[in-house]
């Protein structure tokens, strides 16, 4: 079950799985799914054993455990433990992705786990009247007795920031489009530009261009070469459109019709002349990575995005500014570019940070709440469930860089938010009602 809870939370940060195991194997798949599916089968099959396990101990019965089941939940104990083991080792920023997410549902896991433990004095009870063994009988009583008076005392240490009266709760964070649709409804958007070996600047999120061209087919021999080697003519020739169909990244490329099909197929690699053109029209924001930054010859990557840049003729105060290389050369010659930093403010910073962007799992709530009273714009990225949306929402974040740009801008509330003495009715209620039947469960089952 604490495995499943993390599967649901890593949701959130998938897209980084699947690209990962495509720079391995050169395979693309929305592993989640397999993952969800895995878990399914695994936490169904232990929670019908656990089942009957109890209703075999209610009855009175002796567990006779097969040694196939045996085998199987050995084998899915070690999995688990496998999973885990590799989240540490590989993806240790999870952790701090579940420990957000223990704002967003902290009070319901505690309901959920005080009525779990409530319902296992039932089995308890039965088990101690029947047992002849006394030092057995104390430690068991002892153990769930500490075990429920934790649990009822918990509230005490959880803390969120949807915990706040209505008229509290600070204005829906703006949406960057991030990949997949970004100019649906979004107030801005991200994107990655690379320069061509000719100096034209172009939009590209991987450096290689394997995984959303058809470069293996065009040029097979140059297919797994930086994408900054080739020149503007041999990058046009590629189709750029194609993968979306058949990979399909996003679910909802199911949505589309035949026409928007076959436009897709017609799409080639755009150039950041082109991005900025459509960005003027509709009075949307752009903030920009500039790749790759250890690049020998970044420098004219940096001039001849500039160059673009002011010719354009987009108000300057539109872009945001992220590469920190050159960044002083960028203030001179573009002075009204609005700069993000990579980074949280320091103790003697030269001149005030107004813009920062940085993971999600890097700010905590409090540290939020600080810089929005401080004037400095927040933007935290990558963004795409709802509740982790929430949290941000009621933390006050400014802004917040998304792949699912189609589901958050529908939000017109936070999932769920308590005022604080709502919250403790909820959870004295919630405790005297468990205090309540395991009374019950223990003097019922003395006498029946």
């Amino acid at each position: 079950m604490v495995w499943l809870y993390f599967a649901i939370i890593i949701l959130n940060d998938f897209h980084n799985f699947n690209e990962f195991i495509f720079k391995q194997r050169k395979l693309w798949l929305d592993w989640s799914l397999v993952l969800l599916i895995a878990t399914a089968v695994l936490i169904t099959y232990s929670a019908v054993l656990l089942v009957l396990a109890l209703c075999l101990q209610l009855c009175g019965q002796p567990l006779k455990l097969h040694w196939l089941h045996k085998t199987l939940l050995i084998l899915t104990a070690l999995t688990v433990a496998a999973a885990f083991t590799g989240l540490g080792i590989k993806w240790v920023e999870e952790w701090r992705s579940a420990r957000i997410s223990l704002q967003a549902t902290g009070p319901f896991l505690h309901i959920g786990i005080v009525g779990g433990m409530t319902l296992l004095a039932w089995p308890l009870a039965s088990f101690i009247y029947r047992t002849r063994n006394t030092g057995l009988k104390v430690f068991l009583l002892l153990v769930y007795c500490m075990v429920m008076i934790a649990l009822y005392l918990a509230p005490l240490g959880i803390t969120s920031p949807c915990i706040m009266e209505e008229n509290q709760l600070p204005p829906k964070p703006a949406l960057v489009g991030h990949r997949g649709a970004p100019m649906l409804v979004t107030q801005g958007f991200h994107l990655c530009s690379f320069a061509s070996a000719d100096g034209v600047p172009f939009l590209m999120h991987d450096e290689e261009l394997i995984r959303t061209t058809n470069v293996q087919a065009v040029f097979p021999e140059r297919a797994a070469l930086n994408s900054t080697t080739f020149n503007w003519t041999d990058l046009q020739q590629l189709d750029a459109g194609s993968w979306f169909l058949e990979r399909r990244p996003f679910p909802t490329v199911q949505s589309l019709s035949d026409g928007d099909r076959y436009q897709a197929t017609k799409q080639r690699i755009p150039s950041l002349e082109q991005v900025l053109e459509a960005a003027k029209q509709s009075n949307i924001s752009i903030m920009f990575d500039l790749r790759p930054e250890n690049h020998s010859d970044y420098q004219s990557f940096v001039n001849a995005t500039l160059e673009v840049i002011l010719q354009s003729g987009i108000p300057l105060q539109q872009v945001l500014w992220l590469p920190d290389g050159f960044r002083e050369q960028v203030k001179r010659q573009a002075p009204g570019v609005q700069q993000v930093y990579g980074r949280k403010r320091l103790q003697n910073e030269k001149e005030p940070l107004l813009h920062v962007n940085l993971p999600y799992q890097d700010m905590s709530s409090e540290e939020i709440r600080q810089y929005r009273q401080d004037n400095i714009s927040v933007n935290l990225y990558v963004v795409n469930q709802p509740w982790l949306f929430s949290v941000l929402w009621c933390s006050g974040v400014s802004s917040v860089t998304t792949n699912a740009c189609q589901v958050l801008k529908e939000m017109k509330h936070p999932i769920w938010l308590l005022p604080s003495s709502t919250y403790l009715m909820i959870w004295i209620v919630v405790d005297c009602a468990s205090f309540l039947a395991i009374l019950w469960a223990f003097l019922l089952l003395k006498y029946v």
